[in-house]
């Protein structure tokens, strides 16, 4: 079974305006409500695919109730640890210009982080934890690595989709898989500059020989890197209009993931997953999959020699 764990869940408010005025009743023409966060966005798309997962995290109020609704209602099971306060919603206006609102959301407290914890203890050998997203007020880091080692332990495939400032404590527990992106990677190792392609596959095995069992980086408009202790595969991106890019790198972890977990060959679901988060990327919101065969057509994958060195 795979399990998404989103500690920061969220309501993303689409709205749609002709002009936003100051000191003026401004009313939409259109509106969407999503439930979001990271992991919730992975859970979704697994859903699509018919893949089962288990959607767990931190739900707060009547916002987090809309979450965890929403999901049940796409036969998606949940397993929340409901806390104190209200789930945030974003908000996201488009007008003669885009508006991104985004709220910090309620703070966790030791006990139900500790409730939490508790529920990754008990998941089953053999099975995936997907960690994505941001952490809320009063989590620190340090839960990443605590939830590592209890995966570890228990014979649970860790994978990590967050920005951190150390990854240090998370690599001691060998991870199953980390999903950066190339602004993340740079981060990890203090780099102030985008990365080159050879920067890429440098810092990327590097994170495989501190610990890491696989790495996927996602680049956007660029494809997907995927590597692991033996294998460097470049995935190119199918080319078209970009209306979200907020959703395209769940997307492309959660088919990557899901087809890895039902025995595809590694190829084919890189191939797949960046079809697939180039299709989110073409979309309003998670992709459909209508076009991704369409999309898979353009996907390359290069198989490249590696070196250590940068």
């Amino acid at each position: 079974m795979i399990y998404t764990c989103t500690m920061n869940t969220a309501i993303d408010l689409y709205v749609q305006l002709e002009k936003l005025m100051p000191d003026k009743v401004n009313r939409t023409m259109d509106e969407d409500y999503q439930p979001n966060g990271k992991g919730v966005n992975v859970s979704i798309m697994l859903k699509r695919y018919g893949i089962e997962s288990v959607a767990t995290g931190f739900i707060a109020g009547f916002t987090g109730e809309f979450i965890q609704d929403s999901l049940q209602k796409l036969n998606i099971k949940t397993d929340f640890v409901h806390v104190d306060g209200i789930t945030r919603i974003n908000v996201f206006m488009n007008a003669d210009k885009e508006y991104k609102i985004v709220n910090q959301g309620p703070s966790i407290s030791k006990e139900k982080q500790r409730l939490l914890i508790e529920k990754i203890g008990q998941l089953e050998a053999g099975s995936t934890l997907i960690v994505s997203g941001s952490l809320p007020v009063g989590v620190s880091e340090a839960i990443l690595a605590e939830i590592g080692a209890i995966c570890k332990m228990n014979g649970v495939h860790y994978v990590l989709d967050t920005s951190i400032s150390s990854l240090d404590g998370v690599l001691a527990s060998q991870p199953y898989l980390l999903k950066p992106n190339e602004e993340e990677l740079a981060g990890f190792f203090q780099v102030k500059h985008r990365l080159s392609e050879k920067e890429l596959v440098y810092y990327g095995y590097e994170l495989i020989k501190r610990g890491a069992q696989q790495v996927l980086i996602s680049r956007g408009k660029d494809g997907s890197i995927y590597l692991n202790k033996d294998t460097c595969l470049f995935a190119t991106s199918p080319k078209g209009k970009v209306l979200n890019t907020a959703c395209a790198g769940d997307a492309l972890l959660a088919t990557f993931i899901g087809h890895i977990q039902q025995g595809t060959p590694v190829e084919d679901a890189l191939a797949k997953a960046t079809a697939t988060g180039a299709s989110t990327a073409f979309s309003k919101g998670l992709s459909d999959l209508k076009d991704v065969p369409m999309l898979l057509d353009q996907v390359q994958i290069t198989r490249r020699g590696f070196t250590w060195q940068k």
